[in-house]
């Protein structure tokens, strides 16, 4: 699993939400922030896709209930709260994101505080499951998934 190739548009993307958090505060809706983060990744250079659907399978039949992540930035599933506190159901979501898309790396951001929060996770698919990253993407805490 190496996501150190990730660290710089990591930095670039919690940059990016930090500009967003310091101009318009903390406390507003999701969609508010998700718009904006877009905006300002837009400006950086950065491409994004917002509230991309995620097809989900049933065996060989696709649903027609889909996932909707919040932002993707090439391999990276950006999932994006406004709340007072991050709790276990808020990785779970991003987790499934992760699992789902085989995706690398995932950024879990809180505008909801006062001060911006942000968790940086990988997916190790080999193992099925998310590692928590510090802010050198290194490997802190791994979080088991169900299969």
């Amino acid at each position: 699993m190496d996501v150190q190739r990730y660290k710089d548009v990591v930095y670039e993307i919690i940059g990016a939400a930090m500009e967003v958090h310091d101009v318009l505060g903390y406390g507003l809706l999701e969609p508010v922030y998700s718009e904006a983060l877009q905006l300002e990744l837009n400006d950086r250079g950065i491409l994004s896709e917002r509230e991309k659907h995620l097809p989900v399978f049933y065996k060989h039949h696709r649903l027609e209930k889909y996932y909707q992540m919040d932002l993707v930035v090439g391999d990276i599933v950006v999932e994006l709260k406004s709340v007072s506190e991050l709790n276990s159901a808020h990785r779970t979501q991003l987790f499934n994101y992760l699992r789902l898309v085989r995706m690398p790396v995932g950024l879990l951001i809180n505008f909801g505080q006062p001060s911006l929060q942000g968790e940086r996770y990988a997916y190790d698919k080999d193992e099925n499951e998310c590692v928590l990253l510090n802010k050198n993407m290194k490997p802190v805490y791994n979080y088991p998934l169900i299969p």
